[in-house]
């Protein structure tokens, strides 16, 4: 958009200042281009004097000014002014900012994407919580954010994959059919010993009754696996289900049993073991993290002989590099921060570049209600689960609540707020600005008013407000570059939160139908530009824009 045409045109006259000999071309691809922070300090803002003069051995200002010049005879800027210790500000001609529109009308649904991740095949990895229960409020901060960053990944012209890991071995699933177990035999009144760390939920129950309804009394001498499979399918599809309340699918599910199953990760010890990383000591087999700049080495496999998680998670790590995928993407709960450097640690040792990983850690989520926070405690089990939670606010304010704060920030969620019917619920906020300016073209239809993009009418867009949204619509397509190559989903949030802002401001300050057929025309052009946006914005992270509210 515009500021990538202000880019070029500042490449255009460093070149021309590199033929003119006014400095070297050393200095090319390492100045930027910014939009200043403060007011007053024009539309866009270059270090390149500072920049350039480092290179050069010269005084800033001496090569801020013949730059200043050669900006200044851009049909673009109105005006150019050397600011600091050598910043060169830029004001556009004002007119300019209405050129924005025109893209937004023809791009409609797929302005702001771009082919700027060229391809490139990228792996989501989400979720993949243990099918030991219903999804917690943990967990579905996971899953928004999991899916708002593949969607954004997607809009940043990358190929996604959306990957659930399937924790279905070990121990944790061993615990799940002796507790499934002893709540059948409970139910049926026969001798049972219930796991000392076993899952307690009612949802155990409903599993077990459900074994009965099928089949009486016939699973009494069945052995554990029978009931941990039972158990496992039956939560695993109250969670797939969960998911497709909030518009969350995978495109694949890997299962960590055939990890185990196909020996890969005994392929992984036996790997490590021959650049000597793997040792015995009391038992148990341990890797030498040490070596591979951390602080201690750990174990991968426990006396007992039952591998550590680390052991399966630098397998599965493995086959993901094996399968080929350019950039792989692991969104943990920040209680993976302690064992994230080891399983990086154990690709690294094997050969493969760590670096093609990027792990996303987010905080965990408090529930408040009339400013309290709200006791864990549920039918189903010793958390507040996703669907209770879909059940109380809706999936929308779900969703926006969860992508509110940037993922190493913790989360208040506020119940109260996130059910008003008012402008104080941020989600609400920004969807009416949606619904109002649909609520705008449906009257101006209905008196024969229509949008006119010709550049003489959209020059009747003079007041700052106006001004104000052209800006932020030219914004776009940069924000949303940015939140995909820096997995920052919530930058769409706090964007369309300003934009509605700058919106609700205008329209309490202006008619957009008036009297003036021309300027009607124009303001209709502005806002069928915003209802675009904000329509696109919403559906970025998954949330609807209602036409009415």
């Amino acid at each position: 958009m515009i500021k990538s045409q202000i880019k070029a045109m500042v490449e255009r006259c460093f070149a021309e200042g590199v033929r003119q000999g006014l400095w070297s071309g050393a200095a090319e691809g390492r100045y930027s281009i910014e939009v200043p922070k403060r007011e007053g300090q024009g539309d866009f803002s270059t270090n390149f004097a500072m920049v350039a003069a480092g290179i050069d051995k010269r005084k800033p200002r001496d090569l801020a000014a013949p730059m200043a010049e050669l900006l200044g005879r851009e049909p673009m800027i109105a005006q150019v002014e050397i600011a600091g210790p050598g910043f060169i500000n830029l004001l556009l001609d004002k007119a300019i900012w209405a050129t924005v529109l025109a893209p937004i009308y023809a791009g409609d649904e797929q302005f702001g994407r771009s082919d700027a991740g060229a391809g490139r095949r990228v792996l989501v990895e989400f979720v993949s919580a243990n099918p030991t229960g219903p999804l917690s409020v943990g967990h579905g901060r996971n899953a928004v954010l999991g899916d708002a960053i593949a969607r954004v990944l997607e809009a940043g012209g990358y190929a996604v994959q959306r990957e659930y890991y399937f924790n279905d071995a070990g121990r944790q699933m061993r615990v799940l059919g002796e507790s499934t177990r002893a709540r059948y035999l409970e139910l049926l009144g026969l001798p049972n010993t219930f796991p000392e760390d076993g899952y307690q939920g009612d949802y155990i129950y409903d599993i077990a009754r459900s074994m009965i309804a099928d089949a009486g009394d016939g699973f009494k001498e069945a052995e554990v696996a029978v009931f941990k499979d039972r158990a496992q399918k039956a939560i695993f599809a109250d969670i797939d289900a969960t998911l497709k309340r909030i518009g969350i699918g995978f495109d694949t599910y890997f299962n960590e049993h055939t990890l185990y199953e196909d020996g890969r990760i005994y392929e992984v010890v036996d790997a490590l073991r021959a650049k000597g990383l793997v040792y015995e000591k009391e038992g148990a087999t341990w890797f030498k993290t040490t070596e591979m700049g951390q602080e201690q080495d750990r174990v991968i496999i426990k006396s007992s002989g039952e591998p550590t998680y680390r052991l399966p998670d630098i397998a599965y790590h493995c086959d993901k590099f094996k399968r080929g995928y350019d950039w792989m993407v692991n969104v943990f709960g920040s209680d993976h921060i302690a064992t994230v450097p080891d399983v990086l640690a154990g690709v690294r040792a094997l050969g493969y570049d760590d670096s093609r990983i990027t792990v996303v850690l987010y905080q965990f989520v408090t529930l408040l209600r009339d400013g309290r926070q709200v006791k864990m405690s549920t039918r189903k089990a010793t958390f507040v689960t996703v669907d209770e939670l879909v059940d109380e606010v809706g999936p929308d304010a779900l969703r926006f609540f969860f992508l509110m704060r940037k993922p190493d920030s913790l989360i208040e969620f506020d119940l109260d707020l996130a059910k008003k019917q008012s402008q104080e619920n941020p989600v609400y906020y920004v969807q009416y600005a949606h619904a109002r300016l649909c609520s705008i073209e449906k009257m101006a239809a209905e008196q024969g008013g229509a949008a006119d993009l010709a550049a003489q009418t959209l020059a009747r867009l003079v007041e700052p407000e106006e001004h104000a949204l052209l800006k932020a619509l030219a914004d776009y397509p940069a924000m949303v570059a940015g939140a995909a190559a820096d997995l920052a989903p919530h930058r769409v949030i706090f964007y369309l939160m300003d934009l509605a802002a700058h919106f609700h401001g205008f329209y309490n300050k202006h008619k957009v139908l008036t009297g003036d057929r021309e300027l009607t025309a124009a303001r209709l052009a502005l806002c069928g530009g915003l209802r675009r946006v904000f329509r696109n914005g919403l559906h970025l992270v998954g949330l609807t824009a209602p036409e009415s509210m």
